[in-house]
C-alpha cells in the first residue's frame, strides 16, 4: 500500500476545513461496494450509505468520513470554494476530517461511493459553511476524536500517524 496523497485547506471564515490533511489513497480498494463495505468495516469505519456526493458545498463538524468509490469517477472540489478540484475514481478511498468541505463539481453516470464513518463517531451532522454557525461548527470540529483504526489498512498507526493521533 502506497501513501496517501495529503491535502491541506485553511479555514476560510464559512468552511472552517481542519488542520488534519484530507487523505487520497489511489486505487486502495477493489472498485466493489460489498468489499468495500466489508473493508471499512473490518476496519472500524461501518459503512452508512451508498449514493454520490452532494453538489453543494457542505462537512461534517462532528465526524471524519471515508469516501470510497466503488464505480465511476467523480470531480471534487474540497475544501471550500477557494480549495483544491480532484478527480476520484473506481478503487479510490478519500478521508475527509472533519470541517473539511466537499462539493461535486461532476460525476460520470454510474458513480457509485460508499460513504462511512469511524464507529467512535457520533451521528454526522452537515453544514453547509454559514458564516453565523462558524464559531460553533469549529469548536465542534476541534472536539472530533481520533480514529480507532485507518479504514483502509485497518491499522491504528495508518492515517492517525499521518494526523499525529
Amino acid at each position: 500500500m502506497t501513501q496517501p496523497l495529503t491535502f491541506a485547506f485553511a479555514d476560510d471564515g464559512a468552511i472552517p476545513n481542519s488542520a488534519l490533511p484530507l487523505l487520497v489513497y489511489r486505487s486502495a480498494m477493489p472498485a466493489d461496494p460489498v468489499a468495500i463495505e466489508r473493508a471499512f468495516a473490518a476496519h472500524r469505519w461501518p459503512p452508512a450509505w451508498r449514493d454520490g456526493v452532494h453538489p453543494f458545498h457542505h462537512f461534517h463538524s462532528n465526524a471524519h468520513e471515508a469516501l470510497g468509490v466503488a464505480r465511476g469517477e467523480a470531480t471534487v472540489l474540497f475544501g471550500g470554494p477557494g480549495g483544491q478540484v480532484l478527480t476520484v475514481k473506481a478503487g479510490d478511498v478519500v478521508v475527509i476530517p472533519a470541517g473539511v468541505g466537499h462539493c461535486n463539481q461532476g460525476q460520470s453516470d454510474d458513480l457509485l461511493i460508499v460513504g462511512a464513518y469511524p464507529d467512535n463517531a457520533d451521528r454526522p451532522d452537515m453544514h453547509r459553511g454559514r458564516v453565523s454557525d462558524h464559531r460553533t461548527v469549529t469548536a465542534n470540529v476541534a472536539r472530533v476524536a481520533m480514529p480507532l483504526a485507518d479504514p483502509v489498512t485497518g491499522e491504528t498507526g495508518g492515517l492517525n500517524a499521518i494526523w499525529g493521533g
